[in-house]
């Protein structure tokens, strides 16, 4: 006797809506992904690329910091160095871009995070003003009581300060201020003298060290004739001792020489 065919299963005609259930899946995660890519927080890339750069010790060909400035015991008001204190100066090498607005607040953000990374804020201070960027190097994180020696323990922060500002066409105004108190101390007997002094060892560890193009930059000496705040009580002093590195604007470059 021959056995029964089993009736044939009629086919499923809502199959088609698994494949499109997938390719509906699919599609909303490229659109899910595109989106989060278009929301990337700069700022936030940025610090990851610092924090990267600084865990595996990786540095731009040509910014390795140079040997620090030495005090040789010459008095003189700009204190000279001895040929073996200075390392081969690092290739001159021209500024890429001329720094907008945009590109001083991303400065300074990038300065602010290394800073309170590095507990820095008590040294150096940033901020925007009609000027440009204004970087200031507090005496009491710089310098010793009447030298114009940059201190050994801040020429890692120096450095970092340098970097931030090499890669930029813009003048550079490096600008040392004093408290209004009266100095006599060998070889400076000015508040002028002292702050000029400051502001020249600066531009020289910019152009020796990190190889700044010399016509980008100027030192000056404003003793204690442009205070941020009153002389008159020691908190207020301690603001006024400073050096200011001034990354100008183009608008307040045409003033210049």
């Amino acid at each position: 006797m021959a056995r029964k065919k089993k009736p044939e299963k009629e086919p499923n005609l809502e199959r088609w809506l698994v494949s499109y259930a997938d390719f509906i899946t699919l599609l909303f995660a490229v659109f899910v992904t595109l989106y989060s890519m278009g929301q990337t927080d700069k700022k936030k890339v940025d610090q990851l690329i610092i924090s990267l750069r600084e865990s595996f010790n990786y540095s731009r060909p040509g910014s390795t910091p140079r040997p620090a400035l030495v005090d040789t015991g010459d008095v003189r008001v700009v204190p000279s160095l001895h040929p073996e204190t200075i390392a081969p100066q690092e290739e001159k090498r021209g500024a890429k871009v001329h720094a907008e607005s945009k590109d001083f607040q991303r400065i300074k953000s990038s300065m602010d995070w290394y800073l309170a990374k590095h507990g820095g804020h008590d040294k150096v201070s940033v901020e925007i003003t009609r000027r440009g960027l204004v970087v200031s190097l507090k005496e009491a994180g710089f310098f010793d009581s009447g030298s114009a020696i940059v201190r050994r323990d801040s020429l890692q922060l120096l450095a970092k300060v340098s970097e931030s500002l090499r890669d930029y066409k813009n003048a550079i105004r490096v600008e040392g201020h004093t408290d209004n108190v009266p100095i006599n101390i060998p070889p400076f007997h000015t508040n002028w003298e002292l702050s000029t002094a400051r502001a020249t060892n600066v531009v020289r560890y910019m152009i020796d060290r990190y190889g700044f193009e010399p016509k980008r930059l100027s030192a000056i000496g404003y003793g204690e004739f442009r205070p941020i705040v009153d002389n008159g009580t020691s908190e207020g002093r301690t603001k006024n001792r400073r050096v200011d590195l001034v990354l100008m604007s183009r608008e307040n470059e045409k003033g210049e020489p």
